[in-house]
């Protein structure tokens, strides 16, 4: 299991699902494979929730993290369409004017 080598903290994929595998096939808690790892106790915590939400024992309603990866780029590309429609209007806007003069 190797941890992704760069100071934000961030892991690998791998590695947070090899870590949650540590935590459900070992029998120890959350903090004491936290501690181990060199890891976040929330951080832990965290992907271990995930990790039951992505197998269906998670709270109804609760996202996975396919449903999130999903709902970070839809949330991006309607970002991007709303400048391409202000930059739109703006244009619209200036042409009209212009024609006008």
């Amino acid at each position: 299991m190797s941890k992704k080598s760069n100071t934000s903290k961030r892991y690998t994929a791998e590695f947070k699902r090899d870590a949650v595998e540590l935590v459900r096939s070992s029998g120890r808690t959350v903090a004491e494979v936290a501690r181990e790892l060199g890891v976040s106790t929330e951080g832990l915590r965290g992907w271990v929730k995930q990790a039951k939400i992505d197998r269906g024992e998670g709270p109804t309603g609760a996202l996975t993290s396919v449903e999130r990866e999903e709902l970070v780029r839809l949330r991006r590309k309607v970002r991007e369409q709303e400048q391409r429609i202000e930059v739109l209007g703006k244009a619209t806007a200036f042409f009209a004017e212009r024609k006008t003069k």
